[in-house]
């Protein structure tokens, strides 16, 4: 069959050129949204007296027809027709004839398209929020088990204050929580009408874009043609909050990684997030956060590729923006597998409680109590602080940690040390002692569990 297009030409296209500009290998992800955008489309169509009841009732029943055709994989895409919509054009006109050319009335490939993603993407949206849903509860879970286990804190890497595991979890529900809080918002620019909008400038057919709006569960129709055909801010918006997910699923499997390391030894990850080595029969590998962390660079590049797509184009529809869907489809791809793989992951994990009391009781994380201990008894903390700083060195030299030092070695750097010094150094009071709010002390981090309970509720 000849194009749907092609009364202008008079030669048959290239075969390279077709093969070339053929969107139909990736766009048939689209297959559904199209025929739901359609079905909506022909409905308004014959409300508003532009074709007749008769001819719309034939054409939604191709339109079924060919969208059960789908569903079951018994159809063949062809490059010849390019896209998923002439595609779907020429399936439903093979299955009623010719009134079949009918539904395309008022509309142009250009608002189809982008209807299309509007759709495709709100409905993966809401797909991604439950699953960063699954991994926030799995995060509250493993914290509320683990309140009062404690971990050395870092900053730069070097153990600085210890602090509660749940609370070091619950920092990654937070950022979590932003991201599903962007997506939401997200959801208010996903949730606009392209469709009517035609190939630029709209159409002289006396359609009505708030009904086909209505249908499709859009908030509105774009207000301008030209911006409705040519927008793709709302896949630039998914594509940012995606890298932001990104890299805190990143930074939240790295230390996975470190945790489960000899050096770290403080959690075990279940042998079914990990694999072995074809030679060293010893080894446990991490592989599903390395490869979590991995993807990062991966979703960085969907992004910046649409970036740079979109900068030089000008209005309304070029072809350029074909390039926009195989980043978006991929990304959402690669952020479905990735939370569905983190909630059980982190549900399943093994957490070594005496190995991380062992490691704070191996440092000098509680030094900055000494100062504050001082400081308390009417030191400047300034002072203070230069005091541990000697008795932290004196310790280091002795091979001693701030528990082993006697009363009388501590009354050589000051006479304000008492034996109480030794109750507010211990790592359970060091930590219970941070009750400021949003701080790891045990009362604060129970206050944050129900807290992110009733953000999650």
């Amino acid at each position: 069959m000849s194009k749907l297009w092609g009364g202008r030409f008079t030669k048959p296209t290239n075969k390279l050129v077709e093969e070339y500009t053929s969107s139909i290998g990736f766009d048939q992800k689209l297959a559904l949204q199209d025929i739901q955008g359609s079905l909506a489309h022909v409905e308004m169509l014959g409300k508003c007296d532009i074709i007749t009841q008769e001819e719309v009732k034939e054409i939604q029943g191709g339109l079924k027809a060919v969208e059960k055709k789908i569903q079951a994989g018994d159809v063949d895409y062809s490059i010849a027709d390019e896209d998923i919509h002439m595609n779907i054009e020429k399936m439903l006109i093979d299955e009623i004839g010719p009134v079949g050319g009918k539904l395309h009335t008022g509309r142009s490939r250009n608002d189809q398209v982008a209807t299309d993603m509007h759709l495709y993407l709100r409905e993966k949206t809401n797909g991604l929020l439950e699953l960063v849903e699954a991994v926030q509860t799995a995060l509250v879970n493993q914290a509320e088990s683990h309140v009062e286990t404690i971990l050395p804190g870092y900053t730069h890497l070097q153990r600085a204050q210890p602090v509660s595991f749940g609370h070091h979890l619950l920092a990654y529900f937070w950022m979590f929580e932003r991201d599903k809080e962007r997506l939401q918002d997200s959801v208010k620019r996903i949730n606009w009408s392209p469709l009517g909008a035609a190939a630029l400038a709209g159409t002289p057919y006396p359609i009505d874009r708030q009904m086909t709006a209505d249908a499709l569960g859009f908030d509105k129709p774009y207000p301008n043609s030209l911006d409705a055909v040519s927008d793709r801010d709302f896949i630039l918006e998914f594509l940012s909050i995606s890298s932001i997910m990104i890299t805190h699923i990143s930074r939240l499997s790295e230390e996975l990684i470190l945790w489960s390391s000899q050096e770290f030894d403080f959690i075990e990850l279940d042998d079914e997030f990990c694999t072995g080595s074809s030679i060293m029969p010893q080894k446990k590998n991490p592989d599903v956060p390395e490869l979590l962390r991995g993807k990062t660079g991966r979703i960085y590049g969907n992004l910046m590729g649409l970036l740079t797509l979109l900068k030089g184009l000008p209005l309304a529809y070029n072809k350029d923006m074909q390039e926009d869907k195989e980043g978006m489809f991929d990304t959402v791809d690669t952020l479905e597998g990735a939370l569905s793989l983190l909630a059980p992951m982190l549900d399943s994990m093994d957490v070594k409680a005496d190995h991380m009391k062992q490691a704070v009781k191996e440092d000098y994380s509680n030094a900055t109590d000494i100062a504050d201990y001082l400081a308390v008894k009417g030191l400047p903390f300034r002072q203070a602080h230069e005091v541990i700083g000697k008795i932290v060195l004196y310790a280091i030299d002795q091979n001693k940690y701030l528990l082993d030092l006697t009363m009388d070695e501590y009354k050589q750097f000051s006479e304000l040390f008492e034996e109480d010094i030794y109750d507010k150094l211990a790592p359970e009071q060091v930590v219970a002692a941070r009750v400021s709010e949003g701080a790891t002390g045990f009362k604060q981090v129970y206050n944050q569990i129900d807290l992110a309970k009733e953000h999650l509720s």
